[in-house]
């Protein structure tokens, strides 16, 4: 008899517990719904981060890490979804890793990151990622190869943001490719390409007169040539 009264009390305990998770859940959920609705950002992070403890699942920890790396938490992105390269990463969690890791600085690991997105889907959008971090890790001849494959395949409506100004802002994504063939023909010898590398950013700057990035590296050309003549 004893026996069977703590059969029950254990049961009964279970049911309240799963009955109590579910409530929690379903809590959590509205509350993650509300938080969208209102914009609040950080809401949102606290209510997918109680949601992945009573119901963990790798589709909300790649939704939570891809709203950290959205905000520029980056190291906290990656302290939810590890650094780690697996076959079963899904295209969002490769991503939010190649992200985090260019912006931290660890070129060599988000170069590893990229190359799987470009192995599963060749975009021109990758390839400037791939060509950028080759550039600023001395592969010249990889970052023409990517550039190259971009400036074949890219089209007039494909923009990509540049952070290097207070307000963050568009340019055309050809305009982009054209800043990065001029920089890696400049680096392939500063006084012979140096006339090359100034008419190719006259391409990318014919195309967006307002690419700062392209206008700055113009502005030294330039003062550099004053400076030899």
């Amino acid at each position: 008899m004893k026996k069977l009264i703590l059969l029950v009390v254990v049961m009964s305990s279970l049911s309240i517990t799963a009955q109590t998770k579910t409530e929690l859940q379903k809590h959590f959920e509205r509350y993650y719904q509300q938080m969208k609705k209102q914009g609040d950002i950080q809401g949102v992070i606290n209510a997918m981060t109680h949601l992945d403890v009573i119901a963990p699942t790798q589709a909300r920890k790649d939704t939570l890490a891809y709203i950290y790396v959205s905000e520029g938490r980056n190291i906290e992105a990656l302290n939810t979804i590890g650094i780690e390269k697996s076959g079963t990463d899904s295209d969002l969690n490769t991503e939010i890793k190649a992200i985090a890791l260019k912006e931290l600085g660890d070129r060599k690991r988000a170069l590893e990151f990229y190359n799987v997105l470009f192995t599963k889907e060749a975009t021109p959008s990758v390839a400037y990622e791939i060509a950028d971090l080759m550039l600023q890790t001395g592969d010249l001849t990889g970052a023409k190869e990517k550039i190259e494959y971009g400036l074949a395949n890219v089209t007039d409506d494909m923009k990509r943001t540049y952070f290097e100004t207070q307000q963050p802002y568009q340019t055309s994504l050809k305009a982009g490719f054209l800043y990065l063939k001029a920089i890696v023909v400049y680096s392939e010898d500063k006084d012979a390409n140096q006339e090359i590398a100034l008419a190719t950013l006259n391409r990318a700057l014919a195309i967006d007169p307002n690419f700062n990035m392209a206008q700055i590296s113009k502005e030294a050309l330039l003062n550099r040539k004053k400076g030899t003549e």
